[in-house]
């Protein structure tokens, strides 16, 4: 078996539900309407509400929502075999994951930009709007807090990943600038993205190195704490400046860096040496169903995609129409990614026979991002010749880039949570974008350096809750979606199937952990836990009662009429 049948079997698959099913979805069942005035246009502020070219705005949502997740969890899940791994990509992108994002894109659109959480009041009751905050936020302080991480161990890991890194940030701002004043975008694409890797190149020179214990805090600790500072500035400044033209060109950077790996599998033709399904795995590894469908969020289908929708994306979308691109096109390329990592960490680039496979993937929890820098920088070189060592540096800063841009959008949906709780509960100090941002960034770091002491590592120990409540708040981003359309009149099979299968497996997915974490006395983690599934129910029962009484009076309209 080669790469190669992996890629033109998922390649197929991506491709019918591009030009296929998403459109079906698009005309049939969103009714995505060209004219409707969007709250880009209705709200345009300059700073978060912008109409922005849908191409431009794909490479923020994609850059947004990727992060390193469809990188770690397929190299992750690929323990149980490539076959299941494979199969959950595909499917799980053309029918769950492309319509969540471009449902969500569309729902908050169609009211006024509002997040899926303050949406969720509009659609199905004030009580589900507090509910769905909780496990948003929750979610949020997870991935910033552990992203930040991600980026600075990659910083200590690989020193010529940082020059390249800092170096987009320089050239996203400039770019934005000339954008504003009507510069070609094709022609700032070109320039940007050799610049960027003219930059990557240079990294293999340049090789910036913090000291191994400064203000009595490892390099590590702080990376984060300058992460953060950073990503704060960020969240405050105009999309238009850093976040839109910033995740522009790392979208255009993947595009390439895309290019060169599948290019490579095509060159190559790299045998797999993973198993199909591995019938060796060691005692006590979990079991398949369903933590598969947990393990592999990003790639498949991610609540964390449904937030970056309704808390920034919707903000900019200059025709509904667009939704379609941004959101259904920005979960393929999630999905391409996917797929190429399994091809690379299941192959001879990353080991070279079956017996060295299983030594390399000894448990439940090997490979991630590592294996794929490894294993993507032979499949590099092999196949076009390029140097080891910068296709470690390209890979390894496309992680650092990707990882990068989540914490920006993310420390700014953080602060539109603690706005909107200044809102419901009238803390007006909370209003305020300054201190909402500062309160979000303390709470990170809080969690980072509290939990974890002064490696600021803490955002790990509560790590192990993201997949499960990263999948829950999808289920209930697609219940929204749901219960619009049934109010709406229209056929909501195609969202309400996708919801209850990611809600079951899930759910079932956080009661196992539950008992896992009780098992091992990590009973913060239990606690954390416990809340989000308690939350859970209590919006599907709010949702149930909701689309019940819909239900009767329709019934009841039918029967008058």
């Amino acid at each position: 078996m080669t790469g190669i049948m992996i890629v033109l079997f998922g390649i197929a698959g991506l491709c019918f539900g591009w030009f296929v099913y998403s459109k079906f979805i698009a005309e049939k069942i969103f009714r995505l309407d060209p004219n409707f005035r969007t709250p880009a246009h209705e709200f345009n502020d300059g700073t978060d509400f912008v109409p922005t070219n849908k191409y431009v705005l794909w490479g923020h949502h994609f850059t947004s929502v990727a992060g390193a997740a469809p990188i770690v969890g397929p190299a992750i899940a690929v323990y149980w075999g490539w076959v299941p791994a494979l199969l959950w990509v595909v499917f799980g992108t053309i029918f769950f994951a492309g319509v969540h994002d471009m449902g969500a894109l569309w729902a908050s659109t169609r009211n006024k930009g509002k997040s899926i959480g303050a949406l969720s009041e509009n659609v199905i009751g004030k009580r589900t709007r507090a509910l769905f905050l909780i496990v948003i936020f929750l979610l949020l302080l997870m991935v910033n807090a552990v992203f930040g991480v991600i980026i600075a161990q990659g910083f200590v890991a690989t020193p010529g990943s940082v020059f390249p890194a800092w170096m987009a940030i320089v050239v996203a701002l400039v770019i934005g600038q000339l954008l504003r004043r009507n510069f070609s975008l094709a022609l700032l694409t070109v320039v940007g993205v050799v610049v960027l890797y003219i930059s990557i190149w240079m990294g293999t020179f340049i090789e910036w190195q913090l000291p191994e214990s400064f203000l009595g805090l490892t390099a590590t600790a702080n990376w984060i704490v300058i992460l953060f500072i950073y990503a704060a500035i960020a969240s405050m400044l105009p999309v238009w400046m850093l976040l839109q033209p910033r995740d522009f060109i790392n979208g255009m950077q993947l595009i390439v860096g895309l290019a060169l790996l599948y290019g490579a599998v095509i060159l190559f033709m790299p045998d797999i040496t993973a198993p199909a399904f591995n019938t060796q795995t060691a005692p006590g590894t979990p079991s398949i169903f369903p933590l598969l469908f947990i393990t592999i969020a990003c790639g498949a289908i991610s609540g964390f995609h449904g937030i970056v929708a309704s808390g920034t994306s919707s903000k900019q979308l200059d025709k509904e129409t667009d939704a379609r691109f941004v959101g259904y096109l920005g979960a393929i390329g999630e999905g391409s990614l996917a797929l190429i990592t399994i091809v690379i960490v299941c192959s001879i680039a990353y080991a070279v026979s079956p017996e060295q496979w299983h030594v390399l993937y000894n448990q439940f929890g090997s490979g991630g991002a590592q294996a794929f820098v490894t294993g993507g920088a032979v499949l590099v070189n092999s196949a076009w010749g390029l140097s080891q060592e910068f296709a470690q540096v390209l890979l390894a800063t496309m992680i650092a880039l990707f990882a990068g841009t989540t914490m920006d959008s993310g420390v700014r949906l953080q602060r539109y949570i603690i706005q909107e709780w200044g809102d419901i509960y009238g803390i007006s100090l909370f209003k305020s974008g300054l201190v909402a941002t500062l309160v979000a960034v303390a709470a990170c770091l809080l969690l980072a350096f509290g939990a974890g002491g002064s490696s600021g590592t803490g955002g790990m120990i509560i790590w192990p809750l993201f997949g499960a409540t990263n999948q829950i708040l999808a289920s209930l981003t697609l219940l929204v979606i749901t219960v619009m359309l049934i109010k709406m009149g229209r056929p909501s099979y195609y969202t309400m199937i996708p919801m209850i299968f990611v809600l079951i497996t899930s759910f079932l997915g956080g009661m196992i952990q539950l008992l896992a974490f009780y098992n091992a006395g990590n009973y913060l983690l239990v606690a954390l836990d416990f809340i989000v599934l308690v939350v859970s129910v209590l919006v599907m029962l709010e949702a149930a009662s909701v689309v019940s009484k819909l239900k009767k009076d329709q019934a009841a309209a039918k029967s008058e009429a």
